[in-house]
């Protein structure tokens, strides 16, 4: 199996919890095809918490952009150190790029990025979907909203994967046990996946599901079925692995789905190209 892993976090994530040289370590161990750091930037908190006039909630991390460029100054340098080694792979994790697409747009153009991934954690006015309560929450709405936000990070497509479709499911389902009717965002979740496949985007199979309460990917077969229906060919991976201990779990899994779903490739992106894998 040619596996791969584009999705992953260091310390330079706020709840990362190993250097990029131990992830690096794991992913040389694991015998990994292409392996991908990720760290998250929130463009909603980029910048110092004096920078915005709100009063934060007790959730929200601030200065990402301290976090965005020692993450990739550190990925530049054991790029260097691994040569031959690894074929590792620069990128990042870019949340809610529709709050702020002037610091979206300064992310997304950094030449030392291999790929971004375009993730939405918390909507407008919320705090992340982790963090709700939800039998206080409108879940409906808020599911109705997580989808037109993501069509929105769709159509303006400065990234090269969207990350973990079905994310809000992990909290509202696994942690929290309310069992969500999806048949109402069908054709939205299509109207994203056509944006995506028309401008020659991908999305992700993150497999940190398999190792929740959840149980399933984010998306489970379903959806990766209905991308490649809509038109796309650009399939990755991801552990979305925080520590050393899960980099790697359940990409065999997901490997697996991404071949039942139809894909003949699996893709990484060097240098905001995609490089196709042969599934064998």
């Amino acid at each position: 199996m040619n596996l791969i892993d584009c999705h992953s976090h260091t310390k330079n994530s706020p709840d990362g919890s190993n250097t990029v040289r131990e992830m690096c370590e794991r992913a040389i161990e694991l015998g990994l095809y292409a392996y991908g750091i990720s760290d998250h930037c929130e463009t909603n908190c980029f910048y110092e918490k004096n920078h915005y006039n709100i009063i934060p909630n007790e959730f929200d991390d601030y200065d990402f952009k301290s976090r965005f460029e020692s993450s990739l100054a550190e990925i530049t340098s054991a790029k260097e150190e691994f040569d031959g080694k690894i074929n590792l792979l620069c990128g990042v994790e870019l949340g809610q790029a529709n709050q702020d697409f002037e610091v979206s747009e300064k992310i997304a153009s950094d030449k030392r990025l291999d790929y971004v991934i375009g993730s939405v954690h918390n909507l407008t006015g919320f705090a992340d979907f982790a963090f709700l309560y939800y039998p206080h929450e409108n879940k409906e709405h808020l599911m109705e909203a997580y989808y037109k936000e993501m069509l929105e990070i769709s159509k303006w497509g400065k990234f090269d994967i969207l990350g973990h479709l079905t994310y809000p499911l992990r909290y509202m389902e696994g942690e929290q046990g309310f069992k969500i009717n999806m048949s109402p965002y069908e054709e939205i979740i299509r109207e994203i996946f056509k944006t995506l496949a028309q401008n020659g985007k991908g999305i992700e199979i993150n497999t940190s599901g398999l190792r929740q309460k959840y149980g399933k990917t984010f998306p489970d077969l379903h959806y990766v079925r209905l991308f490649k229906e809509c038109g796309g060919e650009i399939i990755s991976l991801g552990s979305d692995s925080h520590c050393v201990a899960d980099l790697g779990k359940g990409i065999k899994d997901g490997f697996l789905i991404a071949k039942e779903a139809g894909f003949e490739n699996l893709c990484y992106f060097k240098n905001r190209k995609p490089v196709f894998v042969r599934i064998d």
